[in-house]
């Protein structure tokens, strides 16, 4: 399966059950973990760099495209893993920030869960307007004239799914929040490598969504544009206290 199906598929697979109940935060005593990898087979395409068409002076005249980002040794930075349907279980309260810095977002990808605070931040001394949309609708849209200047976005992000993030002043600028239901997700670091702690014992699918990464032309005001997101799901038991590999590919 490809193209828009898979695209289609994978928002729905983070979005979860229309009817999908409230989730709740509760004492675990013997709660697991599920960690593993995320590698790219084969020879991963080459994208190219991302021209700057505006205060270049501070951004410089291009940067490096983050649709794909692998490792010497095949691990994927940016692949996000989640559980899926865990109506309770451990509580959030991460503090996320998605900083607008030296003309890049930062992180590129951002999982946020029920209870986390999530805020947008301006690290640069010019003006970034941050604009996120969920399934063709502005979730937020915010002007961040000054440096250090930060904005809490915790209630704007209520439903769970795909936010594409971009920088209405600097078309270079792109990033994604993925926003799930529960705290079980996590996003790979420069190993692609995760860990989602204090999971419940039993039978769990577990998901990992991509960005798309091949190349596909430019939107008018100049985005690259890439295919559609990848998302492939295993089925993963846990037992109580114990900790559960499951490694991913990407192609």
């Amino acid at each position: 399966m490809s193209g828009p199906r898979l695209a289609v598929l994978g928002l729905l697979l983070l979005a979860g059950p229309a009817s999908a109940a409230a989730y709740e935060a509760v004492a675990l005593a013997d709660g697991g973990v599920v960690q593993g990898t995320v590698r790219f087979a084969g020879t991963p395409p080459r994208l190219e760099p991302i021209p700057v068409n505006k205060n270049r002076d501070v951004c410089g005249e291009r940067v490096p495209s983050e649709a794909l980002v692998v490792g010497p040794d095949g691990g994927v930075r940016g692949a996000v893993v989640l559980i899926e349907q865990a109506t309770r279980g451990k509580p959030g309260g991460a503090d996320v920030v998605l900083d607008n810095q030296r003309c890049l977002f930062a992180p590129h990808v951002t999982a946020v869960g029920p209870g986390d605070r999530v805020r947008v931040r301006n690290l640069d001394t010019i003006l970034h307007n941050t604009h996120g949309v969920l399934n063709r609708t502005t979730v937020f849209n915010l002007a961040l004239p000054t440096r250090d200047q930060a904005i809490d976005i915790t209630r704007r992000l209520r439903k769970p799914g795909v936010v594409r993030v971009v920088c209405d002043a600097h078309p270079h600028m792109s990033a994604w929040i993925v926003v799930h239901d529960s705290p079980y997700v996590a996003v790979t670091d420069a190993r692609g490598a995760f860990r989602i702690a204090d999971v419940p014992p039993g039978t769990w699918r577990v998901t990992m969504w991509h960005a798309g990464f091949r190349p596909r032309g430019r939107d008018k005001d100049g985005r690259p544009l890439y295919d559609e997101p990848r998302t492939v799901t295993k089925a993963v038991t846990l037992a109580a206290r114990a900790t559960a590999s499951v490694d991913f590919e990407l192609r």
